[in-house]
Formats: C-alpha cells, structure tokens, sequence
C-alpha cells in the first residue's frame, strides 16, 4: 500500500518511526516532512499528506503532530479527506470499520509509541464495514460538494 505521511516538530519523533515501521512491512511511503524537530506549523506538512491521498497518489495518509487535533483539522480542510484522530485500539479500528477515514491522526504526545504503531496496524486492517455506514459517508461527500445531504 502506498501511504503519505506529514508530521509538525511535535511530531516527527513519531513520524520517523511510523516511516521505518511501514517500509519494513512493504509498504511505499510518501515522506511529505517536517524533516527536523525544529518548530513548524502543522497545516504546512499535512495539508500536503491529505491532498496525496485526496489525488490518489497515496491509498492512506497519516497526519501526526502534539495532540494529533490540529494534524486532523489540517487534514480534514482537504475536500475527500475523512481524517480520524485514534488514541485507542477502538477507535483505530472505528476509524476504519464505521468511518472509512483515509487519514488517520495520532498524538505524539498522547499515546506511548509502541500503542501508536498498533493503532496504525489496526485501521490498515481494519475494513470498512459498509452497510449502514454507507450512506453517512456519501452523506459527507455530498454536502462536499455543495449538496443537500439527504
């Protein structure tokens, strides 16, 4: 799978290790920076990770940052991007399962590094479950592009 990552200062420790991690499981990674732990602004490194996603250039993206919010607001102001902010293996796993988020956002700052690269195992292979969940999403799409949602 092809992924875009984005991380601020805040989170580039994180960034580098999600990187590594996901090449050693086979996976192309797009590198969108920071490049440094000096301070940055967020929306320059994950505007660019969504909108990889958003063109199809990458199949997901993962937006990282201090609390992982504004990483989430970033990605999100990119238009077909339903970005999820996981802190736990349950709502890694909704993410995916209820939300079919295509970026998922992690805190730095709010979870230990060995559960933050278990929340990304599990929305990677988690699937959308579909059903009822269907019509929320295209209800987002629609209102996207200006639609009544129903």
């Amino acid at each position: 799978m092809k992924i875009s990552i984005g991380s601020d200062h805040a989170g580039f420790e994180y960034k580098q290790a999600f990187v590594a991690m996901l090449r050693e499981q086979g996976h192309e990674v797009i590198d969108c920076g920071t490049h440094s732990a000096d301070s940055t602004d967020y929306p320059i490194w994950c505007i660019p990770a969504a909108e990889k996603v958003a063109k199809g250039e990458a199949e997901k993206g993962i937006v990282v940052g201090g609390s992982g919010n504004g990483e989430a607001i970033a990605a999100n102001k990119v238009k077909g991007i339903r970005c999820a902010i996981a802190w736990s293996e349950e709502t890694a796993r909704l993410a995916s399962q209820h939300n079919n988020a295509n970026v998922l956002s992690i805190g730095e700052r709010m979870v230990p590094l060995e559960t933050a690269k278990r929340l990304i195992d599990i929305w990677l292979s988690t699937p959308f479950e579909g059903g009822r969940h269907v019509n929320r999403i295209e209800e987002l799409a629609r209102y996207e592009a200006g639609q009544p949602m129903k």
